[in-house]
């Protein structure tokens, strides 16, 4: 099997990524700083493949997060990197404050292409669930404030939360798609 390369500089999405798609496909990592537009949670993923796979020359899977507030009309959305570096998870928190509705979505969307003259392809997963004061270790970004079905994903067990998470949803798709693809990566 050969491997194609993820780009991510987030070790902890390198082991979530490994742990999901078990040996479906080897992942090579690699960090690249690529500039992110502005547009939909696809365009986004798209252009970050489309860029990478030039720089790779290559099969390349790019992974982009984003966590939708209802109240706030699904922000902070993809731009949930900057509003996390800026205010932490306790800002998140205040910023639905004085909503009573603290419901949200997170959502993954990974992109595919098997080279730079290829179009990407999006495989995208969605959990529900609602916005909680933080519990459970600070290790992955806004994992601590988002819980689902009673619990925030940073208190989830890593099999539980690989068996059900946004990220998940989104792999066992790109998985499903391979599966039907004859594809020498």
């Amino acid at each position: 099997m050969k491997t194609c390369t993820f780009v991510t500089g987030n070790a902890n999405k390198v082991i979530e990524v490994n742990a999901i798609l078990g040996e479906k496909i080897a992942i090579e990592p690699r960090a690249f700083d690529l500039p992110e537009i502005q547009g939909t949670l696809e365009e986004i993923a798209i252009d970050k493949c489309r860029r990478a796979a030039k720089i790779v020359e290559g099969p390349v899977i790019v992974e982009d997060s984003a966590l939708e507030f209802n109240a706030m009309n699904k922000l902070p959305g993809p731009y949930i990197k900057q509003f996390l570096e800026l205010l932490g998870n306790d800002g998140l928190n205040k910023l639905l404050h004085s909503y009573t509705d603290k419901t949200a979505e997170a959502v993954c969307t990974f992109a595919f292409t098997t080279g730079p003259s290829i179009d990407p392809i999006t495989f995208q997963g969605r959990l529900k669930g609602q916005i909680v004061s933080a519990r459970g270790p600070p290790v992955f970004g806004w994992e601590p404030i988002f819980e689902h079905e009673g619990e925030t994903l940073a208190e989830m067990a890593h099999e539980k939360k690989n068996g059900l998470s946004h990220r998940y949803q989104a792999l066992l798709k790109f998985q499903e798609w391979l599966a039907a693809q004859e594809l020498d990566i």
